[in-house]
């Protein structure tokens, strides 16, 4: 067995069990195992399973939301924003992120983390639609469009096809384009 593997390797094969197994499949011999190292390695990189959880969460948070939203924030033309985000969502593990999404509705902690991370995607969404639209109420439309389809995705029973869901992204995108968002009615 290999002797020494990374913290970024325990996080990653944390999202690849999420992603294979689901939230229920994520257990500490399934971790080691898939590294290939004993439950000792582990524990030299985290005091137990609940830190180990805990920071896996925060890695998934930093990994695929806080860092592609600094790395976007750098781009100044907001429909190559918007394109990027679009292409960053399509490659999401989206099998791990449904995972999360159910830990979520078991864990308090990972619900308010789960509520965070929506929250700033619809955030740089809507930002950068608004740039476009200059329209509140069609940029919060457009961002909403945007973070259901995903999570739509993630939590449907169907079986996956990334096709579909860039044909989807791709209508969003000319939606936005075509002044598709003109005729959005005003909240309740």
């Amino acid at each position: 067995m290999a002797s020494v593997v990374s913290r970024e390797a325990y996080f990653e094969t944390g999202l690849d069990v999420l992603s294979d197994l689901g939230y229920g499949g994520l257990k500490l011999a399934e971790v080691c195992h898939r590294l290939g190292v004993t439950t000792g390695s582990f524990y030299h990189y985290f005091t137990n399973w609940p830190a180990y959880t805990k920071e896996l969460v925060a890695h998934w948070v930093q990994e695929r939301t806080v860092l592609v939203i600094q790395a976007v924030r750098g781009e100044t033309d907001p429909g190559r924003r918007i394109d990027t985000l679009i292409q960053v969502a399509l490659g999401l593990p989206h099998g791990a992120e449904a995972a999360i999404r159910v830990w979520s509705s078991l864990d308090p902690h990972v619900h308010d983390v789960q509520a965070m991370v929506d929250r700033q995607r619809f955030d740089i969404m809507y930002e950068s639609a608004y740039e476009i639209l200059g329209n509140e109420r069609q940029a919060q439309v457009f961002a909403g469009w945007s973070v259901y389809i995903l999570v739509g995705y993630e939590q449907s029973a169907l079986p996956p096809d990334p096709a579909a869901l860039q044909w989807i992204s791709q209508q969003l995108r000319l939606a936005l384009d075509n002044d598709g968002f003109a005729s959005v009615p005003d909240s309740d």
